[in-house]
């Protein structure tokens, strides 16, 4: 049974962080409108940026199964007490709330500000740059944690 749990886990865990983290990532560049007279609109697609966010809100409600099957998985092996488990489940409510208060809602005023001044359209996509990569670092030091384990017993 912990094998499946584990293969499960680690499946969701790429087919349904994975896309979220590059569509997260990949939005502010085409959701940045382009500099006020500059020669052309470089990668500014809202359209694109659009389908990127609905990737981001539909791969986060499936990405609820990566801690659900994480807790199932942990409970099976007895490491729910773990030092590094604990510091991963930490992480990854770190990382959901960042998801889901901020790069999400900065994803959707982004998309809804056709209007304003560019130059504060261009910031907000910086920050949420800025956001998202801090995302991903969470979501890269939960699977560093996963693999390492510090104090497993595995040797690995």
């Amino acid at each position: 049974m912990t094998k499946l749990l584990l293969s499960l886990h680690v499946l969701a865990s790429i087919l349904a962080v994975g896309p979220v983290t590059v569509a997260a990532s990949m939005f502010p560049r085409y959701a940045r409108p382009p500099a006020p007279g500059g020669t052309g609109a470089g990668d500014h697609d809202l359209r694109a940026a659009a389908f990127l966010h609905k990737i981001c809100r539909g791969y986060a409600m499936v990405g609820i199964a990566v801690p659900v099957l994480g807790f199932a998985t942990g409970a099976q092996m007895g490491v729910l007490g773990d030092a590094w488990l604990l510091v991963s489940i930490v992480l990854t409510t770190v990382a959901a709330a960042l998801l889901m208060a901020m790069v999400l809602p900065g994803q959707r005023e982004l998309l809804g500000e056709r209007e304003g001044p560019v130059a504060e359209r261009r910031a907000a996509a910086g920050r949420l740059a800025m956001t998202t990569g801090i995302f991903n670092l969470l979501w890269a030091t939960v699977v560093v944690l996963m693999i390492v384990r510090p104090g497993s017993t595995t040797g690995a």
